[in-house]
C-alpha cells in the first residue's frame, strides 16, 4: 500500500500542465529558445520546462539568482536600482531579465522575482504573494506583469510557474497571428 500510495505521489509531482505543454509546442513549432532569470522560484521554473517534451529543443537555460549579490555580481544590476527599488520589484525583474540576456544567448528571457514567504521587503501594498514576470523577445519587451497570489511558498511558487506559461501562450499566440 505505501509503495503503490509513493509512486501516485511522484506521478502528480512531476506532471506537467497542459498549459506548460501548450508553452513547448508553440516553442518548438515557432524554433524559439526560452532562458530564465529566477529569483523567488529559484529554478523551479526551469526545472518545471524542462519536463516539457522536446525541452531541448527551446529550453536553453536558466540562474537562480536568489541573493541580491548574484542579481549585482553576475546579471550586472545596479546596487542603486535594487536599494531604491528593492530587490522584489519590477524594475529589479527588468533587470535581470536584461542581465540574462547577455549571458544566455536565446530568443526570449524572462526573469521572476517576488515575495514567497515573509522576510524580504512586503509592505501592506506589496504582501507576500505578490510576484513580478518580465519577459524579452529579440531583446524587446514581451510582456509584463505584477500578480499577487495567496497560499504557501508552493502555491505561490507554482502558481507564478503556471502564470508564466498563460502569459506566453497568449503572447506567442498573439506574435502567430498575420
Amino acid at each position: 500500500m505505501f509503495i503503490e500510495q509513493s509512486i501516485f505521489i511522484i506521478k502528480i509531482a512531476v506532471m506537467v500542465s497542459d498549459t506548460l505543454k501548450q508553452v513547448g509546442r508553440l516553442l518548438v513549432e515557432s524554433r524559439l529558445t526560452l532562458a530564465f532569470a529566477e529569483s523567488a522560484t529559484a529554478g523551479r521554473l526551469s526545472a518545471e520546462f524542462s519536463l516539457i517534451d522536446d525541452a531541448g529543443d527551446f529550453l536553453k537555460g536558466g540562474i537562480a539568482c536568489y541573493d541580491a549579490c548574484i542579481k549585482e555580481n553576475l546579471l550586472k544590476v545596479g546596487h542603486d536600482l535594487i536599494e531604491k527599488f528593492t530587490p522584489e520589484s519590477m524594475e529589479v525583474t527588468k533587470a535581470i531579465t536584461e542581465g540574462l540576456g547577455r549571458l544566455i544567448p536565446s530568443d526570449i528571457h524572462i526573469g521572476i522575482t517576488g515575495l514567497t514567504c515573509p522576510g524580504g521587503s512586503e509592505t501592506e501594498e506589496k504582501p507576500v504573494g505578490t510576484m513580478f514576470i518580465y519577459a524579452l523577445k529579440g531583446g524587446m519587451h514581451l510582456f509584463s506583469e505584477r500578480v499577487n497570489f495567496s497560499g504557501n511558498r508552493e502555491k505561490i511558487v507554482s502558481q507564478t510557474i503556471e502564470r508564466t506559461a498563460v502569459l506566453m501562450v497568449q503572447h506567442l499566440n498573439l506574435n502567430e497571428q498575420p
